[in-house]
């Protein structure tokens, strides 16, 4: 008996679902790297321009140079830039609070791909469980047994298994891949922040 892998995919809507979850998991690795690309900026060179502003009081020339980089660390320090006659704790203050604006940006989407590879094992498991009840269903109905009779559940079964862990699998890797990129960005705005503080207070 041949089985058509088309034929399991329509009668199962684990199948359906997991193929939702994995164009929602395209959507988001897309939307994210999208963002990180448009960020991606070399904070020891941006850094180093802003100091030399900063060395000859050129506060404006500062404040255009981090509008010209739309990036979480330029913002960050161009809020500190502005309450720059501000006493240190406050102007800290300032920049942690548009750091923590920017971490909610930086982490949008990401939740998406950490819950839908957490969550599609288990989707597939389920469809699997399904597949195996179908099964079993069919060789009762049958009456006799037989490999034809109880093709098609486990064939459904072992799909199911196999779409989870394709889902899974990739919205795992990309998940840890851009969440290794958001904790680099927040240590150069760390750094960053840092550096611009001992500049404001000389």
């Amino acid at each position: 008996m041949n089985i058509s892998i088309l034929e399991v995919f329509k009668s199962s809507f684990t199948l359906v679902i997991l193929l939702l979850c994995s164009v929602l998991a395209l959507a988001a690795s897309i939307e994210k790297w999208l963002y990180l690309r448009k960020c991606r900026l070399d904070a020891g060179v941006f850094m180093k321009k802003i100091e030399t502003f900063l060395e000859k009081s050129c506060f404006e020339d500062a404040l255009t140079h981090c509008t010209k980089h739309p990036a979480p660390l330029s913002h960050v320090i161009k809020i500190g830039i502005i309450n720059r006659k501000k006493n240190k704790e406050d102007i800290s203050e300032l920049m942690e609070s548009a750091k923590m604006e920017e971490r909610i940006k930086m982490d949008g989407w990401l939740g998406i791909l950490g819950t839908l590879g957490n969550a599609s094992p288990f989707i597939g498991l389920f469809g699997t469980v399904v597949g195996i009840i179908k099964a079993f269903e069919d060789l009762a109905k049958s009456g006799s047994g037989g490999p034809a009779i109880v093709a098609a559940g486990i064939a459904e079964a072992l799909v199911a298994t196999a779409g989870g862990l394709v889902v899974a699998i990739p919205c795992v890797v990309a998940f840890n891949f851009f969440q290794r990129k958001i904790k680099v960005m927040n240590v150069e705005i760390d750094v960053a922040m840092k550096r611009l503080l001992v500049y404001l207070n000389k």
